[in-house]
């Protein structure tokens, strides 16, 4: 098997099992446990196995890290593998109405693949999406913010860090019920989404948080925004209901990590719910 790609020792059959499970489960979740497969040796005999795979980064190139196991045991396995050794030697056997049927079924397998590539693209989406207000999810925010600290360390753009709280949300719950309290959370959602810019990722963080990146911010900046957000905020009913929030504001340094920024953030949001609520506070500004 050394210097060979793992599918050249497949079945037609396996290879159609390997493209439609394999690759897609492995791109999705990092990993794929126990698949059973059978490889073709030298004697042409097959040879049933067990694989696990790994998604690793090495040296900013991903591989694909797989153990596989012969199988020992296969009682419960070897009905399908007479079955499909019978369906593979009556399909190689076949006349030239055979060879048809599997140019219609490679046609209908590539079919197949775009439809679970499209599938695949759509599950990528839900797992960085929040189902409940339709914003991105704490993930795509974590991913997003090393990305614009890379940045910041090439190019030096700075960039700000909100975190934004809404004040006695629990009461809110506790008051109307949680329906009322989701659709707070789906409203002021769309207000943030409809407040930024393009470039700015709006995220909800957990709970009743949510959290802002904005590049190209400044520290004043920062602040301005804020407060518009703060403002619109209260100003918007959500529902019959009215709302405040509190907010708390970092600004990416040199010096900086995403856990320090973060943390320095929440700092400065902890400042404003135990300072009044309803307010904004950067973290340069707590005295």
């Amino acid at each position: 098997m050394l210097g060979k790609h793992i599918e050249s020792f497949m079945s037609v059959t396996n290879k159609l099992f390997f493209h439609t499970y394999f690759y897609p489960f492995i791109q999705l979740y990092g990993h794929v446990n126990e698949i059973y497969l059978s490889f073709r040796a030298s004697t042409q005999l097959d040879v049933p196995v067990l694989l696990n795979g790994i998604r690793q980064e090495r040296d900013g190139e991903i591989y694909l890290d797989c153990v596989v196991v012969e199988m020992r045991k296969r009682l419960e396995h070897e009905k399908d593998i007479l079955q499909t050794k019978k369906k593979l030697e009556e399909l190689y056997q076949a006349t030239n109405e055979a060879n048809k049927k599997l140019e219609l079924l490679h046609q209908e397998y590539e079919i197949k693949q775009q439809e679970l590539i499209n599938v695949n693209h759509q599950l990528e989406t839900m797992a960085l999406t929040d189902a409940l207000t339709g914003l991105n999810n704490r993930r795509f925010f974590q991913e997003s913010l090393l990305a614009n600290i890379a940045l910041f360390q090439l190019s030096q753009l700075p960039f700000s860090l909100f975190i934004i709280d809404i004040d006695r949300f629990k009461l809110i719950n506790d008051t109307y019920g949680h329906p009322v309290g989701d659709l707070v959370l789906h409203g002021l959602a769309q207000l943030l989404k409809a407040e930024s810019r393009e470039v700015d990722i709006v995220a909800r963080y957990g709970g009743e948080e949510f959290v802002l990146i904005l590049p190209n911010t400044t520290e004043e900046n920062a602040k301005l925004i804020a407060e518009r957000y703060r403002a619109k905020i209260e100003a918007t009913p959500m529902g019959d209901l009215s709302i405040t929030t509190s907010i708390g504001i970092a600004t990416f340094k040199s010096e900086d990590t995403d856990q320090t920024l973060i943390s320095k953030a929440d700092q400065a949001l902890y400042f404003s719910k135990t300072n009044g609520r309803n307010r904004v506070t950067h973290a340069v500004d707590m005295v």
